[in-house]
């Protein structure tokens, strides 16, 4: 079995004393590379601090995480966001573009931080924007785009240091259905295409239905998986 994440008794508490919050405790879980998951549950379930642990945006209480076989939590933070820039792309509710740059540009932003030759970078980011049907929106700001075209931006920005993980936390969740719909559709093309472990957090049912596992959370547990 080719896992690419292996999750053990995983768990994450805030506070302490009478002001302790156990939000995740003992999640044990594993996703093979190349698969598409959601993880679905009532707010408060812990879907997102999952995400979080997952995606190495946030430590641990007790547990592990490994990545191929490799536990992250026992890198220093620097190593940890290294590994993160490399290894995992994010897309979020919100999709937090820069307005100030185009669609281009934001897309190439994250290479260029990784000291990526521009020239290079630029034929990533156009390839890409391709890849999301914005090819002819690649010199338009944020501020000049759809929900839609920006979430599309946001999704082509994640790809762009070919990450072997996609995490998406509610991606869909400020659209309108028509729209979500093509933006879940370009997902389960860009995951073939590039052979992707996509991980999406959805209220959405239908959205949930399409993937090929779901894990349910409950009072931060895995209730069940189907």
């Amino acid at each position: 079995m080719n896992n690419l994440l292996e999750v053990r008794n995983l768990s994450k508490t805030y506070g302490s004393g009478s002001n302790r919050l156990e939000v995740l405790s003992g999640i044990d879980l594993d996703l093979q590379a190349g698969t598409t998951t959601a993880l679905v549950g009532a707010s408060g379930a812990g879907k997102s601090t999952l995400m979080h642990l997952l995606g190495a945006l946030d430590r641990p209480t007790s547990g592990t995480v490994c990545f191929r076989g490799e536990n992250i939590f026992k890198k220093s933070d620097r190593q940890l966001a290294l590994f993160r820039n490399k290894s995992i792309g994010f897309v979020f509710q919100f999709h937090h573009l820069l307005p100030e740059f185009t669609a281009l540009e934001n897309v190439m932003m994250p290479a260029l931080i990784a000291k990526m030759p521009r020239q290079m970078a630029r034929a990533m980011a156009e390839s890409l924007l391709e890849d999301v049907g914005l090819g002819q929106r690649m010199t338009h700001r944020p501020g000049e785009l759809s929900g839609g075209e920006q979430q599309r931006v946001a999704i082509a920005r994640a790809l762009a240091l070919e990450p072997e993980l996609l995490l998406a936390d509610e991606p869909t969740g400020n659209l309108d259905m028509k729209t979500s719909d093509g933006i879940h559709a370009m997902l389960a093309g860009l995951q073939s295409k590039k052979g992707l472990t996509l991980v999406i957090v959805t209220h959405n049912e239908h959205l949930a239905a399409a993937m090929e596992t779901t894990i349910h959370l409950l009072d931060g547990r895995v209730e069940k998986t189907t």
